[in-house]
């Protein structure tokens, strides 16, 4: 006879929920797809079926679950609602996730590494958060992993999870768990810890990446088996078009031995980067020269709004490129594998140390220690030696960008990234803000008085893009990536329109901007706001009450969600600051000292850093913090010691620049400039500041606010 048919109906009603179908059946449960008229919304029921019900072993695993993931509160974990009985069935209220599943995702074949890697870093913090309150899931599979409507992946069914706090054992001495995904501990009926939980994700990644189960038997307990004895299985033969670092992860990760294996999802989560980062990178990391600096200053202009064009003088001094071969080597036995180790693990040479680092894997060779990388120290000279050939001087690479734009006495400066050839591209002297670049490379933007400037460097020319003389602030001007968009920041009210110069240039006031088909904001105090990589993200600082003191916030919005706004806009109908939230912070993510954000930048995904007030008028504490995480982290990258201000990333993320003042020197502190290896900060690295001339930089509250011009 036909299973369906043995099924009973679905209830009509459960509780006060509404029960539209039925969504799938368990070992232990059946889910109902219900509807909440109270929130209007759909909502998942879970139900214990009525044959259970006088099962005391089921009874308890049902309850228990309804309260361990009522305790796991992470934006990760799918939460509940509501728990209730009725006619003597238990059930509890899930939020509905209208996204499928990862087996779903799983159906039409694998998937590519930077999908993946994105995925496994949302839940990694879930699942360490699970661990830390001492619960293993012991059931992690693709048909737990779910998703909502716009692609963010969650944890669910923490039905036979294993809690250290329980009174009892309810699973008995029964092996349970999904043979296909299970530890080799958990095959045998061993005790477990959370690095059970790492394998089976290490398992899980084995499918997303090849598209297939890493072992494949006919049987659940022959594959259970193969968990067991067999090694870990080579990923590269089921996708070859995966890097050399993919085996090496996946070696890991599935580990017989849980002491090789890595210790925390976080842990994995980062080597899984490094080897999605490992796919896209290039081999050879961009060449660095040491020379003496060079100073070009234009001339004053000829005519209001432009300077001549640039005349560069060339310097005397050449430096030579020294090539470093480093090896990536593996560590064997029980010791951590050193590639995937982070980027912090392995400090580069700053932009002043004159290294080309050249990395060059081995293909599936093992060593037991690693081998040094040679060192030199050499001095810049003009005369080759008989061996060597001279390299021809040009602007170095770094972290994706190949100049540094920043303020200096209240004019526009630019100069190589490894600070050579400082040219001054303003001459007014004027208070200046919100320098950026935008993305053709060839246009500086920034605020002065209630004007917003733009510099035409190639050609020098110095020009008004819009004038708001009745606004009291004008804060925030930044173009989108795609240059379609400006978010701008008048009176601290937030305007997303079409960046078109001519017509931003005639409006000016509230009522011309308002007549623009764009998105407004003025229910949250919006100061100035940075984009996403993508464009569909925003980070609006704005001004926020902690209790009764008014402080700097970060929200982060989707824009898309802002833009769809057009037709309201059109009314004149603000919209609310709080439109398509994905995250807030500092507030009650973490703590900073002050009220102030002086400075922030994003890189544009997951990383932000910022800095507060401490002194100088904006020198203060640099922190950073992961929306992905949500954990943040104080940053002292120069020999322990504060004050840091206006902190950027790279474009391609890979380096920061950020100035600093040693406090400890007091009055006699001096603004130092870096650019250096994001990856090597919290590591105890040195570092050396930019060489710029001596008395440059002459004012201890200059805001410098860096901005770092994408290498064409």
């Amino acid at each position: 006879m036909d299973e369906t048919i043995k099924r009973p109906k679905a209830p009509k009603k459960i509780g006060q929920y509404e029960i539209k179908s039925e969504l799938g059946r368990g070992g232990m449960a059946t889910v109902y797809l219900g509807y909440d008229a109270r929130f209007e919304r759909d909502v998942a029921v879970k139900v214990l079926p009525a044959e259970f019900l006088h099962d005391p072993q089921f009874s308890v695993r049902f309850h228990r679950e309804a309260k361990i993931v009522a305790k796991l509160e992470h934006p990760a974990i799918v939460p509940v609602y509501d728990v209730g009985e009725q006619d003597g069935l238990p059930y509890f209220v899930m939020r509905y996730m209208d996204g499928g599943s990862l087996d779903d995702k799983l159906d039409g074949g694998s998937l590519s590494l930077q999908e993946t890697a994105r995925i496994i870093n949302i839940l990694a913090p879930a699942l360490d958060h699970a661990h830390e309150k001492g619960i293993i899931h012991r059931d992690l599979k693709p048909g737990n992993i779910l998703f909502d409507g716009d692609g963010q992946p969650y944890l669910s069914d923490f039905g036979i999870a294993k809690s250290n706090d329980a009174q009892t054992n309810v699973t008995g001495s029964a092996i349970i768990g999904t043979p296909a995904y299970m530890s080799p501990e958990q095959a045998q009926g061993m005790e477990i810890d959370r690095r059970s939980d790492l394998y089976t994700l290490g398992a899980i990644i084995y499918r997303m990446l090849s598209g297939t189960r890493p072992y494949v038997g006919e049987t659940p307990m022959s594959m259970a088996i193969k968990h067991i004895t067999e090694p870990p299985p080579d990923i590269l033969q089921e996708n070859a078009s995966l890097p050399l670092s993919a085996s090496n992860f996946i070696y890991r990760a599935m580990a017989k031995d849980p002491e090789e294996r890595f210790q925390t999802a976080q842990e994995l989560a980062e080597a899984l980067n490094f080897v999605a980062q490992d796919a896209v990178s290039n081999a050879d990391s961009p060449k660095t020269l040491l020379s003496r600096t060079h100073i070009t200053k234009r001339k004053p202009p000829t005519r209001p709004g432009t300077l001549p064009a640039r005349q560069t003088k060339k310097g005397k001094g050449k430096g030579w490129i020294i090539g470093v071969v480093i090896g990536i080597l593996l560590l064997g036995g029980v010791g951590v594998l050193s590639m995937f180790r982070s980027p912090a693990s392995s400090p580069e040479p700053t932009p002043s140390q004159m290294v080309e680092v050249v990395p060059q894997p081995t293909a599936t060779e093992l060593a037991t220690e690693p081998v040094p990388s040679p060192t030199a120290d050499v001095a810049p000279s003009n005369t080759p030696s008989p061996t060597e050939t001279p390299e021809p001087v040009g602007a170095p690479v770094l972290g994706g960008a190949d100049k540094i734009a920043f303020i200096n006495s209240g004019n526009v400066w630019m100069m190589d990234v490894d600070g050579n050839n400082l040219e001054q591209l303003t001459t007014d002297g004027t208070q200046k803000s919100n320098l950026q670049w935008l993305a053709d490379g060839k246009t500086l933007t920034y605020i002065a008085g209630t004007c917003v400037w733009s510099i035409d460097v190639p050609n020098g020319v110095v020009d008004i893009v819009a004038c708001y003389n009745s606004a009291e602030y004008v804060e925030g001007f930044s173009v989108s990536p795609d240059m379609q968009h400006v978010a701008l920041s008048v009176n601290r009210e937030m305007y997303v329109l079409p960046y078109d110069l001519d017509v931003l240039k005639n409006a000016t006031t509230r009522g011309e901007l308002f007549s623009l088909s764009g998105c407004y904001v003025n229910d949250l105090g919006v100061k100035d706001a940075l984009w996403s990589k993508d464009g569909t993200q925003l980070a609006l600082k704005f001004l926020g009450v902690s209790g009764n003191t008014r402080v700097d916030m970060v929200r982060v919005v989707d824009v898309k969600k802002c833009m769809t706004a057009n037709q309201v806009i059109a009314e004149i109908t603000p919209m609310p600051g709080d439109f398509g939230r994905i995250d807030e912070f500092p507030g009650a993510r973490f703590n900073i000292s002050g009220s102030e954000i002086v400075s922030y930048d994003w890189n544009g995904s997951d990383l932000f850093v910022l800095n507060t007030n401490k002194r100088n008028g904006g020198f203060g504490n640099l922190h950073r913090y992961n929306i992905v995480s949500h954990k943040a982290e104080n940053l002292i990258p120069i020999d322990n010691a504060c004050c840091y201000r206006d902190a950027r990333f790279s474009p391609d993320g890979t380096y920061i620049a950020f100035a600093f003042q040693d406090m400890r020197l007091g009055a006699d502190a001096k603004i130092e400039f870096y650019y250096v290896l994001y990856g090597t900060l919290g590591t105890g690295a040195t570092y050396e500041p930019l060489p710029l001339p001596e008395g440059f930089l002459t004012d201890a509250r200059e805001a410098p606010q860096f901005a770092l011009r994408p290498a064409k």
